[in-house]
């Protein structure tokens, strides 16, 4: 072949490719996606991860923390084909990034390293390919520095993959390091040379034994799904080597196989094998189409894979061409039916924009200034046929902090730069507190809320004062009473007069409130009862011990009026000042919320997380293994509210990183004693 690539190029109509590259912190991505960028020609020169001079992580967060915060979009081309590269973060915090990226892409390069303990990051990884459906190949990253043989390397990566890992390359050693490689499909060797394409060799006489016994080991497996090849094996007959490639593709294309691949992206080793590994044998936008369950029927489709808001330039949506054209000034339509005009058609490189004309199908571009785009949506030009490719969970967030602006004049301003944020951002979400009256905003973890609120200022402007939520306490009763209320006032003219019998008893938990009469005789005129109810409901907001009142019962038995005085006004201020001197009779007794907490965890953590569950008094309820998930645990538990402070934070640091939980509200629960005692009058201190 002219690439000097034996194998189909099954390819060649495929158009654009998108290709994602992931895997866990740390392995390498942003390197990878630098060398192959420099080995193409799209730079001069690779950028490094330390010194902050990446093509991508060009935001000032990702460079403070020297992590990916977000995904990094770059356009390259190779062999007269063109490629974007979207590098998306590693951390746990941020993986809600990736998921509407892998959408519009073809095929997932999985970049990851020989360290055991990221076995639990690689695993999500991969799970999140797998139940999108994603092809995938795996880039066994810093081979320079792999301290195992690949085949022990090998067995410890496929407990991560519910599918074989396919070893396409062995190394070839000198001294402990490893100088090159064998493709075990090609049957070729090949000598690393830094920042440089490999240097072509024969098999070394030493190594061919390895290279026989590793690619009857990848044709063995490959087998596995042709039949044809299996009689073959079986019967000794070395198979065509084209046939080796159609089935290497075509499994992987299907996903029932990772092919892995080997080499050093900070040395630039590797890449250009892999490079013409994806050319050949990576899907295209008629796959991907598939894979999404779309079929192309003359009107242009677009899936957003990420909303950005720029300070000059507004908002952008970066989307995948799936059919036809998208050009300046065309309309698209949502699949709730509203549309927006596309102000300009951009290229993306890192943080870089150009202008550019109309992009056809597989093209990825970004879009100006479509406003009704949501990340995750399906635009299109057709007016009545609305569609929706893919469907994005909602994600349950596991921090959250209060978030206030630094100046009162700044309230509309800190509203508009939090919906922007929320809006780039999948794994935020903004609410206000009903019971608190605070802004919360709840994210994926420390470092996700730390970059949002670097963002808010540092992107919008935005001075922000924040501290941790506030608990909703709640108060109730346990005792019961019968009251009288009774409001007088004469200052000339008509006076004010109100007088009720109010009895108030305790309800069971979770029975709310609930107000009822038993007047007789017409002492207290029937026209006078909600207004008696909002008198007690308005009391309710404040108890004796400084918390809103819950599971109460109230039941007007008694009273009277004037004909001339009374009022709604009077009788709702007798009611307040009955409230107001029964519930202290009545027994009041805090109340804390108490949290359900469903914590996953790989399984050899489990004993440590149910010490930081009862460690923050919480209640084990069990635990079992994580559905589909190998060697994975979920721990069932009920903790306070109250101890939820930081427990992601605990929790990340015993699962090196990657545990996580949802958390729902279950119930109230009644807290006394010592800690209740310091609540009241901590309450009382800041609200004196």
């Amino acid at each position: 072949m002219g690439d000097g690539t034996a194998g189909p190029r099954m390819g060649r109509e495929a158009g654009p490719r998108c290709i994602a590259l992931v895997g866990p912190f740390g392995s390498g991505k942003t390197t990878l996606l630098e060398a192959i960028m420099e080995r193409t020609g799209a730079i001069k020169n690779a950028g490094n991860v330390a010194a902050g001079s990446t093509l991508g992580d060009a935001s000032s967060e990702a460079r403070a923390h020297h992590m990916s915060v977000e995904p990094n979009i770059a356009e390259t081309h190779f062999l007269g084909d063109t490629y974007t590269l979207i590098d998306c973060p590693g951390s746990i915090e941020f993986l809600h990034e990736t998921d509407p990226v892998l959408a519009g892409c073809d095929l997932a390069i999985v970049v990851c390293e020989a360290d055991e303990k990221k076995i639990p990051a690689l695993q999500i990884t991969l799970k999140q390919l797998e139940e999108r459906g994603i092809p995938r190949v795996l880039f066994l990253n810093k081979i320079d520095k792999a301290g195992t043989r690949v085949r022990e390397t090998l067995k410890m990566l496929q407990t991560a993959s519910t599918v074989p890992l396919v070893l396409r390359q062995i190394p070839i050693w000198k001294d402990g390091i490893a100088i090159g490689y064998i493709d075990l499909a090609l049957e070729r060797a090949h000598i690393y040379r830094e920042h440089c394409e490999s240097e072509v060799i024969p098999i070394p006489s030493g190594e061919i034994h390895r290279e026989v016994e590793a690619r009857f080991e990848m044709l063995e497996k490959i087998a596995d799904y042709d039949d044809a090849l299996m009689e073959e094996l079986l019967a000794d007959i070395p198979p065509p080597r084209d046939q080796v490639f159609q089935d290497l593709a075509t499994e992987m294309r299907a996903g029932l196989i990772c092919p892995v691949f080997i080499g050093s992206a900070e040395r630039a080793n590797g890449i250009t094998r892999l490079l013409k590994a994806i050319r050949h044998e990576a899907p295209g936008i008629a796959e991907t189409n598939d894979r999404l369950g779309f079929t192309p029927n003359g009107d242009t489709v677009v899936q957003v894979l990420k909303t950005l808001h720029t300070q000059h330039g507004g908002k952008l949506s970066v989307v995948r061409v799936l059919a036809g054209k998208v050009a300046d000034g065309q309309t698209l339509t949502r699949a709730d039916g509203s549309s927006d005009r596309v102000s300009s058609v951009m290229r993306m490189s890192g943080r870089d924009l150009t202008k550019r004309g109309e992009a056809g199908p597989g093209e990825t571009v970004a879009l100006a200034k479509v406003e009704v785009a949501k990340t995750g949506d399906t635009l299109t030009s057709a007016k009545t046929s609305a569609i929706q490719c893919v469907k994005l969970e909602p994600i349950s967030p596991v921090m959250a902090v209060a978030v206030k602006p630094r100046d009162r004049k700044d309230d509309v301003k800190l509203s508009t730069a939090l919906t922007r944020l929320a809006e780039e951002d999948p794994g935020l979400r903004v609410v206000h507190d009903q019971d608190t009256g605070e802004t919360l905003v709840e994210g994926q973890g420390e470092m996700h809320l730390r970059v949002s609120i670097e963002r808010l200022t540092g992107k919008f402007g935005v001075a922000v004062e924040t501290h941790d939520p506030t608990v909703p306490y709640k108060e109730s009763i346990k005792g019961s009473v019968s009251v009288r209320g009774r409001h007088k006032k004469q200052s000339g003219g008509h006076g004010q007069f109100g007088d009720v019998v109010l009895s108030i008893k305790g309800l069971p938990r979770s029975s709310g409130f609930v107000f009822s009469e038993s007047i007789s005789g017409g002492v207290v005129p029937r026209n006078y009862f909600s207004a008696i109810e909002e008198g007690v409901v308005e009391s309710l907001k404040t108890g004796p011990l400084g918390f809103p009142v819950v599971d109460v019962a109230v039941e007007l038995t008694d009273g009277s009026y004037h004909a001339v005085d009374s009022s709604d006004q009077a009788f709702k201020t007798a009611a307040g000042i009955g409230m107001r001197e029964g519930l202290p009779q009545c027994n009041p007794v805090l109340l804390e919320p108490i949290l359900k907490v469903s914590i996953t965890t790989p399984s050899d953590t489990t004993a440590r997380i149910n010490q930081i569950v009862t460690g923050r008094r919480g209640q084990l309820l069990g635990f079992d293994g994580r559905p589909g998930w190998a060697n994975w645990d979920v721990v069932e538990a009920l903790i306070p509210q109250s101890e939820m402070k930081g427990l992601i934070v605990e929790i990340r640091s015993a699962t090196a990183g990657v545990g996580s939980y949802v958390a729902t509200f279950e119930h109230l629960a009644e807290l006394g004693g010592r800690l209740a005692s310091d609540i009241i009058e901590r309450h009382k201190r800041e609200h004196a």
